[in-house]
């Protein structure tokens, strides 16, 4: 029998399948019964699957995390497809492959890394271009980065989502950089490549997508400071001086800043024309990848439109046939 993809998943059809579980809550509704609310994923989309009339012991095996094998039968509803779930139970990890369950991986890694390399080199101050290449030599990052997403659900949610979106971020703003002469671009092209670096420490990636312990108690505007701090030693030994104090400060304040407003975790507002380019720039190639994966991952074929999105507070056009 052939695997029942997500993204093959229609209105009516019955379900017998094996998904990752990338969420799971119980909740109480109108008359306090329990239901489970689970996320279920394999490398083609996400849907959400229901399961009335639950108690937490009958759950309490199944975590998020899990593989599991999930009965029920798909439903549409206000314009998104679910799965009314009859039965779910964890998978031993023997039969498991992971490469189903994961988003598809960034066939351009290898290309993209070449790029980023021959970007950042090319740095013409001497401290910035040391730092990068010790972040460059760093055989863990550099592994971390063909491996990590950007997001656990949102930008980029793919293994060398992260890789992308950097590199993508970069071209931009090399094309961008002579429109604005009060921008450096050497360090606003050092910023790009650092804004999200914490989030290596800040994802969990290997089997599932999932946030560390590290990423929920400090998150990575922190982490990329400290590891910028880690690699200081490293410049001065190399370059036989201290990093220049007021570029150090500058690249630093467009790490904490790059989310560009409070209610978006940024501890900072951008203050300086390269941190507002950074937040701007980040944005830009970060919306246009989420709606662009909403667009094509909405398994509802027959709507010239994808259900409403309570992150995005729309819908989002598709267009016609």
């Amino acid at each position: 029998m052939a695997r029942q993809f997500v993204s093959e998943l229609s209105d009516g059809d019955t379900v017998d399948e094996s998904y990752l579980l990338t969420d799971k809550q119980l909740r109480a509704n109108r008359n306090a019964q329990l239901y489970l609310l689970a996320q279920l994923r394999d490398r083609t989309g996400q849907i959400t699957g229901l399961l009335w009339n639950v108690d937490e012991e009958q759950l309490a095996h199944v975590v998020a995390g899990d593989h599991v094998q999930a009965k029920g039968k798909v439903q549409l509803f206000q314009g998104n497809l679910q799965i009314i779930l009859s039965h779910i139970e964890t998978l031993p990890s023997a039969v498991i492959d992971p490469e189903l369950y994961l988003p598809e991986s960034n066939p351009n890694a290898e290309q993209q890394l070449a790029r980023l390399r021959e970007i950042l080199q090319g740095l013409g101050d001497v401290h910035l271009r040391t730092l990068m290449e010790c972040f460059l030599e760093d055989d863990e990052i550099v592994e971390g980065l063909s491996g990590a997403p950007a997001g656990v659900r949102l930008h980029h949610a793919f293994q060398g989502g992260l890789l992308e979106h950097i590199v993508n971020v970069l071209e931009t703003t090399l094309r961008v950089t002579d429109l604005y002469p009060k921008v450096n671009p050497d360090l606003l092209l050092a910023g790009v490549f650092l804004h999200d670096i914490g989030k290596l420490r800040e994802l969990s990636f290997d089997s599932t997508f999932a946030y560390t312990d590290e990423g929920q108690l400090i998150g990575h505007l922190v982490i990329g400071i400290e590891m910028i701090n880690e690699k200081l030693p490293l410049v001065k030994e190399r370059t036989g001086e201290d990093f220049p104090q007021e570029t150090l400060l500058r690249l630093k304040h467009m790490v904490l800043s790059h989310h560009g407003s409070y209610e978006f975790g940024s501890p900072k507002l951008p203050m300086t024309p390269e941190a507002i380019a950074l937040h701007h720039l980040d944005n830009l190639d970060a919306k246009v990848n989420e709606f662009s994966s909403m667009i094509d991952g909405d398994p509802n074929t027959q709507s010239h439109w994808t259900p409403y999105s309570a992150n995005m507070q729309r819908k989002l056009f598709k267009g016609g046939e």
